[in-house]
């Protein structure tokens, strides 16, 4: 998952969050949120080098330029649940705006009652201060009263924008995710691939890709028909999220019957031990017929490691990620191969 920061956590992210929007000239809506919360959690280094480079030309960044670096550095969401995210706020928003303007509108009567007050004092006629201080006692109600609208009014509105981005984070987790077997799709393999090989390996280790693929796959949809192998997918998208448990670590479906698992901050010995582990609990799975629950078909899978390398792109480590699995195929499938 993309968001793995807890609910305290992302409590003090909201509330950088909200003076980060609130310090620029761009709306409130989803879009700056969330170019604004990615920013403050530091979790889409191309993004924060990008908003800094921005910032050192334009102190405050509108809707055009958060626009570009939301496009450019951070997935859409489904257009529709972007859309009724960006009503539901924009809706909060006004309220919020409103609450304050009837706030700036007492706190205005307050000041002349005040005002007025004050010129009582200085002409030392106690007549003319009684009435003015019973304004002043009740404008002092009035504005408590405000102030107390306004304080719940935020606090509401909040708990909304902590939903809202329950929702939101929902959405983009949606856009990023294989449909059949609920890892990252490609889409979202590239995104953690760039943001792994954004960031150096923290010492005594490295980042690590592993490449791998079912094994005679096509003879599975010939003999078996398409269900079955879309069976077969799902099966192998289960043993690898029970593998892969890093926090840090991610799964992808790369393509048809390749999947790749990111390692950041890995060391070469754990990637290929973790590669073992899923190719041996992948040959002991076993596929059943739904109505007879007799075992119709086993699985095995080939798989390549690859451990980043100085001055490796993301395209270098995948091409011998995937030169490793070939090897694997070559030696007789069913096997793992380093790079």
């Amino acid at each position: 998952m993309r968001y793995k920061e807890s609910k305290e956590q992302s409590a003090e992210l909201l509330r950088t969050v909200l003076a980060l929007m609130g310090q620029h000239d761009a709306a409130f809506n989803p879009v700056t949120f969330t170019v604004w919360y990615e920013f403050a959690a530091g979790m889409n280094a191309r993004l924060t080098q990008a908003i800094e480079s921005a910032l050192q030309n334009e102190p405050r960044l509108g809707d055009d330029a958060l626009d570009r670096l939301y496009q450019a550095y951070v997935a859409e969401a489904d257009p529709a649940a972007m859309q009724r995210i960006s009503g539901e706020l924009q809706r909060m928003m006004a309220g919020m705006a409103a609450s304050a303007l009837r706030t700036g509108d007492r706190a205005g009567v307050f000041g002349e009652q005040l005002r007025g007050l004050t010129v009582a004092l200085n002409t030392n006629n106690p007549a003319a201060m009684t009435p003015l201080v019973n304004e002043a006692l009740a404008g002092t109600v009035e504005m408590r009263s405000s102030a107390q609208e306004l304080e719940q009014q935020v606090l509401v509105s909040c708990r909304e924008i902590e939903r809202l981005h329950v929702d939101l984070i929902r959405a983009r987790d949606e856009a990023v995710l294989d449909p059949l077997t609920r890892v990252l799709n490609r889409k979202g393999f590239d995104q953690e691939l760039a943001s792994m090989l954004a960031q150096p390996p923290a010492p005594g280790s490295t980042h690590g890709l592993i490449m791998l693929d079912i094994d005679h796959f096509k003879l599975v949809n010939d003999s078996h028909g398409h269900v079955m192998g879309d069976r077969v997918i799902q099966a192998l998208g289960e043993v690898l999220r029970s593998c892969v448990t890093g926090k840090a670590h991610s799964v992808a479906r790369y393509g048809g019957e390749e999947f790749a698992i990111l390692l950041p901050h890995s060391t070469l010995d754990f990637s290929m031990a973790l590669a073992d582990t899923v190719r041996l609990r992948t040959r002991a799975m076993k596929i059943r017929d739904r109505r007879t629950q007799e075992v119709v078909l086993t699985v095995t899978i080939s798989a390549g490691v690859a451990a980043m390398q100085a001055g490796d792109d993301a395209q270098g480590l995948i091409e011998r990620a995937d030169a490793a699995l070939y090897k694997s195929k070559e030696s007789g499938r069913d096997c793992v191969t380093c790079a």
